[in-house]
């Protein structure tokens, strides 16, 4: 059990200017690299989450599924890939969603069995909001029930929450 006062932080390292100048960029290498940061973190999700009935996981491309694999794990559930145009087989749903400054897609395989499911959204990142809406729609197309998102940082300054109406857990929230 993870004591409540973890700060996830420590696991973050920051880069301004990065990929651009202007962002300054969040990046979870650290906390991926640690054992203990790891095991915090999913402990944190697991608790926090605790009130939900999940009966799947929906890890997004790519961060995303390094948490929501070992979620599923530890919560006994499936875990399904929400992924970019051209690295999924078989029959797929898309969603078109508009960006900053252009557009992007998400995909997602059909699946028998995911009507009326309770699905959780894991992703690494709450900026805008736009990636974990369009997986949201593209989950409630199939019919699914997305109950909640869960992200390792958000970034409050962005109001992503505010596009997603849906309960957030976020192990690390910045102003900035």
């Amino acid at each position: 059990m993870v004591e409540p006062k973890t700060d996830f932080g420590t696991y973050i390292s920051s880069y301004a200017d990065f990929p651009t100048q202007g962002i300054l960029f969040r990046d979870i290498s650290p906390l991926l690299a640690s054992q203990v940061g790891m095991m915090a973190a999913i402990d944190r999700f697991e608790e926090s989450l605790s009130c939900y009935n999940i009966d799947m996981i929906a890890g997004i491309e790519s961060r995303g599924f390094l948490f929501s694999t070992l979620l599923a794990m530890r919560l006994k559930v499936g875990s399904i890939m929400i992924r970019k145009p051209g690295k999924l087989p078989g029959d797929l749903a898309f969603k078109k969603y508009e960006l900053e400054y252009g557009s992007s897609e998400l995909t997602l395989q059909k699946q028998a069995g995911l009507e009326e499911r309770n699905v959780l959204i894991v992703d690494d990142l709450l900026a805008t909001g736009g990636t974990l809406a369009a997986a949201k729609s593209l989950l409630v197309e199939q019919r699914a029930n997305v109950i909640a998102c869960a992200v390792v940082i958000e970034l409050l300054a962005l109001n992503g929450r505010e596009k997603l109406d849906l309960p957030i857990v976020a192990l690390k929230a910045y102003d900035d």
